[in-house]
């Protein structure tokens, strides 16, 4: 019993030690196979598979934070598994195996692969992007504006004591109009809804009675906007896109001018019960025109600016146009896309088109120009190459220039500034999908105004240059018409949506601005992002808007049996000749025009809706 119990324990010891030994030189084989040369590695050691991915996280350290992260799991999983190595004596000898081929597959794959993946370059912009989304945009730390108009005291120093007798109705209105407390409290009031179209026009009487807006449908609609009626709406008879409508302050019946895609300036005269006297062509230039400007001590005179380069002054009673100016830089024409004249000086306005310029033209000598102004200098590095002004406007006492320029900011330039140079940058909105306008709002030009592209209404501290309120404007997401009323705290704007929005300042408590570091930032995003590349988009969208615009009106026509109109015409010859210019804003004469007169294409305020 006892030899046999001996032999017993003799036998399973040996088995002992064999198994020890098959898994020793098992381990030993494995480590070999790591430490051969096709792995690179010379040591012997059990943690030399770790020294590999050290070599090549070190020359990958300025890598993106995701390929860093990648590196330090590694790491990590090495050194478990290597201690779990050391422990797994007693371990069978298959699963031993299976954890160092995974060891030594599963690293050496995903590292390789994501550091050759051409996808890795796109991964480390997106991480980038999204460090720099963290960061607060520079202009939400301007300087805030402090108040210094309020209502309460104002109201008591109008009404009682001696002060009384200086403060007058007038002063009450121009300061209540420039200050921060009505700009910080505008809100929706209600929606003018007449249109089919996009709404590209809007303008205010002279007095702010009335309200003039322009659309995509060919129509324009007068407005008496503080109870939100439709007074008249007329076919202006152009053939494309209205782009402009102003009030002549001339008395007896209303004059109200107009400009469109087709290049064609129009002026329709309308009588008080609510009729079209008059509707007849004063010019025509060779490509679309945008803008128009009207002379303050002059009403009778429109002056027109044209994507042909040349300025146009019509005189309602005349029957030709005169030739003011053709902007040109190195032998081509430069488009124009906006034009103002200067509130006082009345003989000189400013263009602004297809390039980084603003110019000052006197009217009685057009040879050259007046003053330029552009935000950088010719020593600088040429960061706005490719940007044009969208739209420059004087200020109320006309020191001042106030330009917008494609997907970049907006700029106010002093008069007396030389050129290089500008007083104040307003940025946070985003301008590149329309030819957008700015504008000035407060009777003493206070605050800057602008419409954006992701459907928001800007306003700016003119001084600081601090974002005082940011209001949604339009649901289709682009606002670029904006019209301050003269006299009031009131402000209408309009854009891709059919309709036009009237804002006045009765809401009860400051905006809270939540949501402006992320609109900001987006904007921001997008203008980098997409640079030149919105070229394409921005053509398609605006191909659909005419597309669908022509469509419609072509369909209403035909319901009202006004015939066909052709939408694709062209609205002049290419001959770039000055004197053929002049010959064809004279005498050209459109077929439609024998009718001029008639009165078939009134819409009378009993058709009228608003909401």
């Amino acid at each position: 019993m006892d030899e046999n119990n001996l032999s017993d324990s003799d036998t399973d010891n040996k088995d002992t030690c064999d198994n020890n030994h098959i898994n020793r030189n098992r381990n030993n084989k494995r480590l070999k196979i790591q430490s051969s040369p096709s792995d690179g590695g010379t040591s012997n050691s059990p943690f030399s598979n770790v020294e590999q991915p050290d070599a090549a996280s070190t020359s990958n350290d300025n890598c993106s934070p995701s390929t860093r992260t990648r590196t330090k799991n590694y790491r990590n999983r090495n050194y478990r598994n290597n201690r779990r190595e050391d422990s797994s004596a007693n371990e069978s000898g298959e699963d031993e195996e299976a954890v160092m081929e995974e060891n030594n597959a599963e690293p050496n794959f995903s590292f390789d692969e994501y550091s050759s993946s051409p996808e890795s370059s796109s991964t480390v912009i997106l991480e980038r992007d999204t460090d720099s989304d963290t960061e607060e945009p520079q202009v939400l730390k301007k300087q805030k504006p402090k108040h210094t108009w309020y209502v309460v005291p104002e109201v008591l120093k109008r009404q009682l004591g001696y002060s009384s007798k200086l403060h007058t109705a007038e002063l009450f209105r121009n300061q209540c109009y420039g200050s921060l407390h009505c700009v910080q409290r505008l809100e929706l009031m209600y929606k003018l809804e007449e249109h089919f179209g996009c709404v590209n026009s809007l303008n205010f009487y002279p007095d702010g009675s009335l309200l003039a807006s322009g659309s995509d449908d060919l129509y324009i609609v007068v407005w008496d906007w503080k109870v939100g009626k439709c007074l008249v709406k007329y076919l202006t008879k152009h053939r494309m896109n209205v782009f402009q409508s102003k009030f002549l302050h001339i008395s007896g019946d209303l004059h109200i001018a107009s400009c469109s895609r087709d290049g064609q300036v129009r002026i329709a005269r309308l009588s008080n019960e609510g009729g079209v006297r008059e509707n007849r062509k004063l010019g025509c230039h060779k490509a679309a025109c945008h803008k128009l400007t009207v002379l303050p001590d002059q009403p009778q005179i429109i002056l027109s600016a044209g994507e042909d380069g040349v300025v146009l002054s019509h005189d309602i009673r005349k029957t030709k146009s005169d030739h003011i100016v053709n902007v040109k830089v190195d032998g081509r024409h430069v488009p124009l896309y906006s034009i103002h004249g200067h509130p006082l000086r009345t003989h000189e306005f400013c263009v602004g088109g297809q390039d980084d310029m603003v110019r000052v033209y006197d009217q009685r000598k057009t040879a050259s120009t007046l003053f330029t102004y552009h935000p950088f200098k010719k020593s600088e590095p040429n960061y706005y190459r490719g940007l044009h002004v969208t739209s420059a406007m004087y200020n109320y006492n006309g020191e001042e220039i106030l330009a917008s320029y494609n997907d970049a900011d907006i700029f106010l330039f002093d008069v007396n500034s030389p050129p290089g140079e500008y007083v104040h940058k307003y940025e946070g909105h985003r301008n590149g999908a329309t030819i957008k306008g700015v504008s000035f709002y407060g009777p003493k030009s206070e605050f800057i105004v602008s419409g954006s592209d992701c459907g928001n209404v800007f306003f700016w501290e003119k001084n600081t240059e601090a974002i005082v309120q940011c209001m949604l404007g339009d649901d289709s997401g682009v606002v670029n018409c904006l019209e301050p009323h003269p006299q009031l705290p009131y402000i209408c704007t309009s854009g891709l949506d059919w309709d036009v929005k009237v804002w006045v300042p009765s809401c009860e408590t400051e905006p809270t601005l939540e949501k402006l570091p992320q609109i900001i930032k987006k904007n921001k995003k997008l203008r980098s992002t997409l640079g030149l590349a919105a070229d394409a988009p921005v053509l398609w969208m605006l191909w659909q808007r005419l597309r669908r615009s022509g469509s419609s009106v072509q369909r209403e026509l035909r319901e009202m049996n006004f015939g066909s109109l052709d939408f694709g015409a062209s609205s002049g010859s290419d001959d770039d000749d000055d004197e053929d210019l002049n010959e064809t804003n004279g005498d050209d004469e459109d077929e439609d025009d024998e009718d001029d007169n008639d009165n078939g294409s009134i819409d009378f305020t009993s058709e009228c809706t608003t909401s």
